[in-house]
């Protein structure tokens, strides 16, 4: 269990579900805040600021892809950062993809184990938690680009990138040793300490894409980020 408690913003229209998500994340010691609708969900993720939202893709009034949107074109990097682990009864491949596209860190499709769930939330937290604290934790700069894990900001020639908790996850391990070629299978541990479906392989490529795009560049071979016939990707600095 983590040390500090932290926030936790449920967003879900099914009671049961609802009831049954909080009830288990309580257990592991954090405030759980536990919401119904879109409007509300928004309200209180701007509000409290939570550590990491647990979202719904179909919500009554503003879906889950809209409030995803809206949190990411914050402003304020804790809002713009947040963790967010997207619910859907949705189970195809694209749905996905479009998920992770549009800025979200993690996807469970329902019906789920609330227990997986629960582990797959402990998992981000003790992330999050844990990197400011490593020993290696430095700020990394490059090129005009600079990563500061204290506080969890990237910036680009001085402007902040918006990224999300896993973006910048992925980024930080590979820019730490830049030239060093990561495979997908290593990357995917960087973005879930917990064992992770082989299915879910193909999301690195698109959190990969985003940051090619967010770093000003697309394609294989981009500013940053290069793709490794073969292997997976390496930042180049």
């Amino acid at each position: 269990m983590l040390e500090q408690m932290v926030t936790i913003l449920v967003v879900e229209d099914d009671h049961q579900i609802r009831r049954v998500v909080q009830g288990y994340l309580e257990r592991t010691g954090h405030r759980v805040l536990a919401v119904a609708d879109g409007e509300t969900g928004l309200a209180l993720a701007l509000a409290e600021k939570p550590a990491l939202i647990v979202l719904d893709l179909m919500l009554p009034g503003l879906d889950g892809w809209e409030i995803t949107r809206r949190l990411r074109q914050s402003s304020d990097p804790a809002i713009a950062n947040v963790y967010i682990l997207m619910l859907t009864a949705r189970v195809e491949e694209a749905d996905r993809i479009v998920g992770f596209t549009i800025g979200a860190d993690d996807y469970m499709v329902k019906p789920f184990s609330p227990r997986e769930l629960a582990a797959r939330v402990q998992a981000a937290l003790r992330r999050l938690e844990q990197l400011p604290k490593s020993a290696t934790a430095q700020v990394l700069t490059s090129g005009g680009l600079r990563l500061d894990p204290s506080y969890r900001v990237a910036t680009l020639d001085g402007l902040d990138l918006a990224l999300t908790s896993v973006e910048f996850d992925l980024l930080y391990a590979m820019m730490r040793q830049s030239g060093r070629p990561f495979t997908r299978d290593e990357l995917l541990t960087v973005a879930q300490t917990d064992s992770v479906d082989g299915a879910y392989e193909r999301t690195i490529d698109v959190h990969i894409k985003n940051l090619r795009q967010k770093l000003g560049g697309a394609g294989r071979h981009s500013r940053f980020i290069e793709t490794v016939h073969g292997v997976g990707y390496r930042f180049i600095g």
